[in-house]
């Protein structure tokens, strides 16, 4: 395999690691600073507010830039900023730098996107994504429930310095295996902005806000839902975070083949249609206990079938744009992810069970494929004139 693809995923796995760890962590988190789960959920949204704001901001301000001096100093500012974070006293502060934690995020994803492609064979290009993508999930598989066990049994601060740890490996792997690809000359702000003139962005911005909030509103009381509905003790929820991430590494792996074989939009329609159906079934049997483990894995494994599809829609779709689309996509991703933890926390703070968000996660998913349909129709008509 391609050692700057796995300098990527390396990427990946720290990024992952740092976003989904705090969903496992949620009780340890909670009972730590002595605040409430919806409470605890806006570390979840603050997170993604960071990915949503620094994203476009870091790309365009890096785009005059060589790719990998701009993905070295991105795992800088990671490293440093979750360093702040592992040392933050209070509240107030720990929800500062967890905002600071997320504005790397989409940024490194987005510029990684595109070297990926750049690098990959012609034909291959969802598939190389995929690899870079494999890192995020095999943080799920390995890395979340690491740090799951890690924050239950020690500190969650333990947790997050090991991720702080992986941003300085991510650093020199990204020095050792990266080729020096020369920055584009005529990769200027205006022109990289210009994507965002067309309808066919908002589109896409829309249907990825929405329709990955299914995810969300599902994975972000996933601790809470396991132990009081399916009565599964605390100690075994890294089975389940484990679960997650062995269905996240599948399902990756799959959306990248489907992406390359057949078109990138229908991929995402059956991936956001599959993801609704998958959240009903879990709320409706989630209580029973060996269901429960079971719709952990298939849930994990459609959830992760949309990202590379997502990533070459927006690359395809952004001739000239390239990089501040595929970030613009891993902000909207993140929207998605403040959205879901957000509206998937109210019906939980309204008094409903634990197992209440599925509805709001199904409801984003069905959304998110009708949007996609939609688009299909757009690039239908486009291609018959």
């Amino acid at each position: 395999m391609n050692k700057s693809l796995i300098a990527l995923a390396i990427g990946g796995l720290a990024i992952g690691m740092t976003e989904f760890s705090m969903m496992g962590l949620l009780n340890d988190f909670t009972k730590d600073l002595n605040i409430s789960i919806p409470q605890g959920g806006h570390f979840i949204s603050i997170y993604a507010l960071g990915v949503v704001i620094g994203a476009p901001i870091l790309v365009m301000l890096s785009n005059k830039y060589p790719p990998k001096k701009v993905l070295m100093v991105l795992m800088l500012m990671f490293t440093a900023f979750h360093t702040l974070f592992i040392i933050s006293p209070e509240y107030n502060t720990l929800l500062i730098t967890r905002f600071l934690s997320g504005l790397p995020h989409g940024a490194f994803f987005g510029v990684g996107s595109v070297v990926a492609s750049q690098l990959a064979k012609k034909g291959k290009e969802a598939q190389a994504i995929s690899i870079m993508f494999t890192g995020l999930t095999i943080a799920n598989l390995a890395g979340v429930p690491l740090s799951t066990y890690i924050g239950h049994h020690f500190s969650w601060r333990i947790a997050y310095t090991i991720i702080a740890a992986m941003g300085m490996i991510t650093f020199i792997s990204l020095y050792f295996w990266i080729p020096n690809i020369p920055a584009q000359i005529d990769n200027d702000i205006k022109k990289q902005l210009s994507f965002f003139k067309t309808k066919k962005a908002w589109i896409l911005v829309t249907m990825i806000s929405i329709g990955t909030g299914g995810l969300f509103a599902w994975i972000s009381y996933i601790s809470p839902m396991m132990v009081e509905i399916a009565l599964i003790q605390e100690q075994k929820i890294p089975i389940i975070m484990t679960l997650v991430g062995l269905g996240m590494v599948l399902g990756n792996l799959i959306g990248g083949k489907i992406a390359d074989t057949f078109s990138p939009t229908k991929a995402v329609i059956i991936s956001f249609t599959a993801m609704a159906i998958c959240l009903i079934v879990v709320y409706a049997t989630v209580h029973i206990q060996w269901l429960a483990y079971l719709m952990s894995f298939i849930t994990g494994l459609i959830a992760f079938t949309i990202g590379s599809p997502l990533q070459m829609m927006l690359i395809r779709n952004a001739k000239g744009s390239e990089m501040l689309a595929a970030s613009a996509g891993q902000a909207s991703f993140n929207v998605g992810n403040a959205l879901g933890a957000f509206l998937g926390g109210l019906p939980i703070a309204y008094g409903f069970a634990s197992n209440s968000p599925q509805w709001v996660g199904a409801g984003m998913a069905f959304s998110g494929a009708l949007i996609a349909m939609y688009f299909l129709t757009i690039q239908k008509k486009e291609n018959s004139l």
